[in-house]
């Protein structure tokens, strides 16, 4: 049976959700490909091409780095990585598991910092952490996950089981895949990555080959390994990431705000989740539709069957529930629904109200 699972916890600690993907090509900021100026690898290191995955290991991995509660009776943690700022950034299971009890970030030359949350979006999965005593480390800069395509080779650099530095290599394996950070009705698109994540990747960056983040590692299908089937047992080549194009937009707004939450767009429905019928189906109820939301204003009623949403085909309501995440609160966009074999196309203002 395959499970999703987040990959929190070193050697143990996995919770339920998800992990890693993206890619990209050389941007016009590169012109030799060789991607952002960070970290010179070590004098005595053996020298590799910039753009080798040894070379990328070498300049990117000294800016990654573990978590782990400050009391040595609490196991589990994750991975992090540092950007500008002298901040840490990571995925929100990870730092919710650990905050109550005081955060530890350790770099991969044994040295170690204590840091505070600055802000949390369960939503997307997301925490940034601001460092007290920061070290001499390069900043990673953000790749842009949209012009990922797949088949582009990525690196996977984080701590899984506690094993600090472990560098992984392999592709994006697809694009666009709706997946739920929390396990519940909210989902965003992720990347799909077949390079090995297990617990304690996660947090921790999914870097193209200039060394640029273009996904931050957040979950994994696995197979269960107990006799219900839900004990995930580690990477099975099917990893997600939150895409880089999401999370600057969560990470500035938290740096700036220190916001717990982001606004998202939404269309003001519940989901039949359980429906075998292609396309997002409305659930049945009085409250399916929230009174004075966006669907309601626009006329969709329970028991409709949303095919299209801004002229992309529906296949489920989680794939529609990614689509309007991607949208801005008061949005306008076209929306094809069916009821009782007709098919109908209606405007919707995205909500929320302001």
């Amino acid at each position: 049976m395959l499970v999703v699972a987040l990959i929190a916890g070193g050697a143990g600690g996995v919770i339920g959700t998800f992990v890693t993907s993206s890619g990209g090509s050389s941007s016009s900021e590169d012109p030799e490909g060789q991607g952002p100026d960070i970290n010179e690898p070590p004098p005595e290191a053996p020298e590799r091409a910039p753009d080798s995955v040894a070379g990328v290991a070498q300049r990117v991995s000294p800016s990654v780095v573990s978590l782990r509660s400050e009391d040595p009776r609490i196991g589990g943690g994750g991975s992090g990585f540092v950007i500008e700022g002298d901040y840490v950034v990571t995925n929100d299971h990870v730092s919710s598991e650990l905050e109550a009890d005081g955060i530890i970030i350790e770099y991969s030359d044994g040295s170690s910092s204590g840091a505070d949350v600055v802000g949390s979006d369960p939503s997307s999965d997301l925490a940034v952490l601001e460092l007290e005593e920061p070290s001499e480390v390069d900043a990673l800069a953000f790749g842009d996950s949209d012009e990922a395509i797949v088949g582009d080779e990525v690196i996977a650099i984080g701590a899984p089981l506690g094993l600090a530095g472990t560098v992984t290599q392999g592709i994006i394996s697809a694009l666009d895949r709706p997946v739920s950070p929390d396990g519940g009705d909210t989902q965003f698109f992720a990347l799909q990555t077949d390079a090995a994540i297990n617990p304690g990747n996660s947090g921790g960056p999914l870097v193209d080959m200039q060394g640029r983040v273009i996904g931050v590692n957040s979950m994994i299908y696995s197979m269960g390994g107990g006799p219900l089937g839900d004990q995930p047992v580690g990477s099975i080549g099917l990893g997600f990431a939150i895409p880089s194009t999401e999370a600057e937009t969560v990470i500035a707004r938290m740096v700036d705000h220190g916001e717990e939450s982001t606004a998202y767009a939404e269309l003001g429905v519940t989901y039949d989740h359980e429906s075998t019928v292609v396309g997002a189906v409305i659930a049945d109820g009085s409250d399916a539709v929230e009174s004075g939301g966006a669907a309601d204003q626009a006329g969709l009623e329970p028991g409709d069957v949303i095919v299209s949403f801004d002229g992309r085909r529906v296949n489920s309501g989680g794939e529609l529930q990614a689509m309007v995440r991607d949208k801005t609160p008061g949005d306008e966009v076209e929306v094809e629904y069916e009821r009782g074999g007709d098919r109908e196309t209606v405007t919707v203002t995205l909500g929320p109200d302001e």
